[in-house]
């Protein structure tokens, strides 16, 4: 899900965003220098794909479409961390307990449980 959000900063601190924060558990927010203090939040859960997004750059550089999703999808499949997860064990840091509950469903599933 994407959002166009104010958000205020004067230092490296994270940013602070004005009104209502969509529950998540993660967030990648895009700010535009040209756009501040707006910026786009796209919010997901540890159960979503990582949304795609665009990567802001000056002109006349063209703006890449970011897929987090696939990238680390491809880092995990060349380096076989399959090989090296022990996926018997719980995630750290623990997740929530109906997150816990899909996770486990999706292990067995796949065999890895």
């Amino acid at each position: 899900m994407s959002k166009c959000v104010p958000v205020f900063s004067s230092s490296f601190l994270p940013l602070p965003i004005v009104g209502e924060m969509p529950s998540a558990d993660y967030r990648i927010l895009i700010c535009r220098g040209d756009r501040r203090p707006l910026a786009v939040l796209y919010t997901f859960t540890v159960r979503d794909e990582i949304p795609s997004f665009t990567l802001p750059l000056d002109s006349p550089d063209t703006e890449p479409q970011v897929d987090l999703q696939a990238l680390l999808n491809g880092v995990y499949d060349r380096a076989r961390y399959h090989l090296a997860v022990d996926y018997s064990r719980e995630p750290v840091p623990r997740l929530k307990a109906k997150d816990a509950v899909w996770a486990e469903a999706l292990l067995r599933d796949r065999g890895l449980r």
